[in-house]
């Protein structure tokens, strides 16, 4: 039974009141429930495609990296703020993979006319988000939601940072993670 006079059987030791130690990797990790969108997709794999469908995606993002000389990593409200307006960014919205070699993309008249053998979409491209992806699947998305928060990371100069990471869930129980590693190494 837990008791708050219980003693852990962790070592007590002055590692929380040293100074920052030079070398050691930190990390902060947001997650939650601002950090979500809606979007329909749907994959190619083995020569088929899937049938149009959505998830409610969830989003966690981690930085590594070693503290600034005010012992930051960075700030967590300004993390969470850009996580969250990369979700915006795509929420209801239907995630087009523009660099899939077995679509047939062609964008005029304001729509999108997407094509996979004998199916046809055609779709408002207010309602489109044509990301540089290959196919929309979870970890495609993950390392396209890394490089979009690592390049608003350098934007911002941090310098400290040496890893960015994001994990993107589809549904409870299944994710993919995508993590890069940064200049600052």
């Amino acid at each position: 039974m837990y008791s708050a006079n219980h003693e852990t059987s962790f070592p007590r030791t002055a590692a929380l009141h040293c100074p920052p130690c030079q070398g050691l990797m930190r990390h902060i990790e947001v997650y939650g429930p601002h950090l979500r969108f809606s979007a329909a997709h749907f994959t190619t794999f083995g020569g088929e495609c899937e049938p149009l469908h959505g998830h409610n995606y969830a989003v966690s993002a981690r930085l590594e990296g070693e503290l600034t000389p005010d012992s930051w990593l960075f700030d967590f409200v300004t993390l969470r703020r850009i996580v969250a307006s990369l979700c915006e960014e795509l929420d209801h919205a239907f995630l087009l993979p523009s660099r899939n070699p077995h679509l047939a993309i062609e964008r005029s008249d304001g729509h999108y006319r997407i094509a996979f053998a004998d199916r046809r979409y055609v779709i408002p491209e207010a309602e489109v988000r044509a990301l540089p992806i290959d196919n929309s699947t979870a970890e495609r998305l993950a390392e396209w939601l890394a490089g979009r928060l690592a390049d608003e990371l350098r934007a911002r100069r941090a310098a400290n940072l040496t890893s960015v990471a994001v994990t993107v869930e589809e549904a409870p129980g299944q994710s993919a993670s995508y993590a890069l590693t940064t200049a600052a190494q």
